[in-house]
């Protein structure tokens, strides 16, 4: 499994911008491997980190390609104030199942 890391300091949004947005995420959704995905914001600095889950590098790079993704960033500039993203491989998951979150229960995570 992996994790695509985008954490972004926000700025002026626009109506193409939620447009593009909520293409990307119906796009992300709908590419087999997606697992899922959750958001935090930093009160102290104001970043926000959105975290998407897949089962493979492969699932990730369908999203990286497809051409609204491309399209964001080559005009994420009009919109945010700075990003940062991060690519990881997942090698372990656990917890006591008391929250919700994309990889619990999930049978090929590993317990560390």
């Amino acid at each position: 499994m992996y994790t695509s890391t985008f954490t972004f300091a926000k700025g002026e949004y626009d109506a193409e911008f939620h447009e593009l947005d909520q293409a990307i995420a119906r796009t992300a959704q709908s590419i087999p491997g997606y697992i899922g995905e959750e958001s935090w914001e930093n009160p102290q600095t104001g970043l926000i980190s959105n975290v998407y889950y897949w089962e493979s590098i492969d699932a990730l790079q369908a999203l990286m390609k497809h051409p609204d993704h491309i399209k964001a960033k080559q005009q994420q500039a009009r919109w945010l104030k700075g990003y940062q993203v991060v690519i990881a491989q997942v090698v372990g998951t656990y917890g006591d199942k008391l929250i919700s979150h994309p990889l619990s229960g999930r049978s090929d995570a590993q317990r560390q």
